[in-house]
């Protein structure tokens, strides 16, 4: 139980079409599973927040085309997801999370379907954006990928159970 406010706006207090739109202008979300719509290209699937905040088409594949470069698959653009590899598949993921420019990220176990050299390059590009000003909020059951949080909550059956910094600094 508890309340969370984000921007001084009790979260509480909104009605769902509220927090959906809160959700859509402030949130950014990386899923284990990636969630990619199959259907659509690469770029479809990053402009996709874009499209349900109302962007003009021509900012909205400028903003898509940036954020393929940022994370390295400009050349994957016209791709579906069926012609991804998994590790591409969550950069992509991540470059949808990032389209609507979020000040918070969460992150469900963006590791937990990759191999451990993919996961490392997904938790630099993750620590990167942290770098950069960004909130990352993530779950993880891997104590390594947990390592490069600066405050690691343990939790065992929804009860918090150790709050503390993290042992190792990835943000010097």
């Amino acid at each position: 139980s508890g309340k969370y406010l984000i921007r001084n706006e009790n979260t509480l207090d909104l009605d769902d079409n509220q927090l959906s739109l809160l959700r859509l202008k402030y949130l950014g979300f990386i899923f284990q599973s990636f969630n990619l719509i199959p259907q659509l290209t690469v770029k479809q699937n990053i402009e996709l927040p874009l499209y349900y905040l109302g962007w003009e088409p021509v900012k909205s594949t400028e903003r898509a085309t940036q954020l393929a470069r940022d994370v390295g698959l400009e050349d994957r653009i016209n791709h579906r997801p069926s012609e991804l590899s998994g590790g591409q598949k969550q950069r992509i993921a991540i470059a949808r999370a990032l389209a609507n420019d979020p000040e918070i990220i969460l992150a469900d176990e963006p590791t937990g379907n990759l191999d451990t050299e993919t996961g490392s390059q997904i938790m630099e590009m993750l620590s990167r954006l942290h770098k950069e000003g960004k909130t990352i909020i993530m779950v993880t059951h891997e104590t390594d990928i947990a390592a490069y949080a600066d405050t690691i909550i343990e939790m065992r059956d929804g009860t918090i159970e150790q709050i503390r910094k993290s042992g190792r600094n990835h943000h010097d």
